[in-house]
């Protein structure tokens, strides 16, 4: 009987890296997503979910941040499999947007 290897039936998976850079900086400017995760929040009673995104800055490095939003976790799991693409990230009201 033959083992099939690892790499022949798993899809590449990749940690986010970057350094950690706060959303309130890169507000209303243009930046390259590059990658995300959704996971449990380990802060249940404000929020259920974490979100991660990897980014690419202007110099090219990345970077990620963290957010609890519903409506950007529900964005990019619609349309993450049009990863990268540039986004501008906008606070309206109390929520957060992808444009």
């Amino acid at each position: 009987m033959s083992v099939p290897k690892f790499s022949e039936f798993a899809e590449n998976c990749f940690p986010l890296t970057g350094d950690k850079i706060s959303i309130e900086k890169i507000l209303n400017k243009e930046i390259k997503i590059t990658g995300y995760k959704v996971q449990n929040s380990k802060y249940k009673d404000k929020n259920p979910k974490c979100l991660t995104v990897q980014f690419e800055d202007d110099y090219n490095e990345k970077r990620v941040f963290f957010l609890g939003s519903k409506v950007l976790i529900e964005q990019l799991e619609k349309y993450g499999d049009k990863i990268p693409f540039l986004a501008t990230i906008q606070k309206i009201g109390k929520y957060y947007t992808l444009t």
